[in-house]
């Protein structure tokens, strides 16, 4: 009797653990769907890449192209498309205020060196962190240069008093402490979040 009466109760817990196929079936489409709105949930930026832009103007307002910084390896990387610029080698920086008024662009301050380094990609004991190599420009006024700007951080380009990049009339020799002797700033443009 005692065998039985086990017997019927494995049976009814068999039973009851089996549940219909749709039972299953709804199981797991309940499962999948409290999945998706957990997913859901996600914040938005978790995947987002971080970019800012500059538009740049010359002197007497002229558009002059565009910068644009993106986070990226832990660091920014820059992207410069000019026109309208004179050809030849100028030298190009991040500065460290972002602020461009014309016509000389001084209120953009010195070059962003957050470290207090010495300026130049030539430089050992360089670079400040808004150093880049020369850009260069064609007899059609455009020109383009991308770069990793080294011991930047995506937060220092947009601090509390932002940051500009300054195009300058002349080449940087990439040593001389602190500008390059880049000569006179002819186009500036201020990075702005997008």
């Amino acid at each position: 009797m005692k065998s039985l009466y086990l017997m019927s109760a494995a049976a009814s817990l068999l039973l009851a653990g089996c549940g219909s196929p749709d039972a299953a079936n709804d199981d797991m489409a309940a499962s999948k769907s409290a999945d998706t709105t957990t997913m859901g949930t996600m914040p938005a930026e978790a995947g987002a890449t971080q970019s800012a832009v500059a538009m740049l103007q010359t002197a007497d307002g002229k558009p002059a192209g565009r910068a644009t910084a993106t986070a990226a390896d832990g660091g920014v990387a820059v992207s410069l498309a000019v026109e309208g610029l004179p050809a030849g080698k100028h030298g190009a920086h991040v500065h460290t205020t972002g602020k461009c008024d014309a016509p000389k662009f001084e209120t953009a301050g010195g070059h962003w060196n957050p470290t207090q380094a010495k300026h130049g990609l030539e430089d050992p004991a360089g670079q400040h962190a808004g150093d880049m190599p020369n850009l260069v420009v064609g007899e059609d006024g455009r020109g383009t240069l991308s770069y990793q700007l080294k011991g930047a951080t995506f937060a220092g380009l947009l601090d509390g008093d932002g940051s500009a990049i300054v195009i300058h009339a002349g080449a940087d020799d990439q040593k001389t402490d602190p500008s390059g002797d880049s000569g006179a700033r002819i186009a500036c443009g201020v990075f702005k979040a997008e």
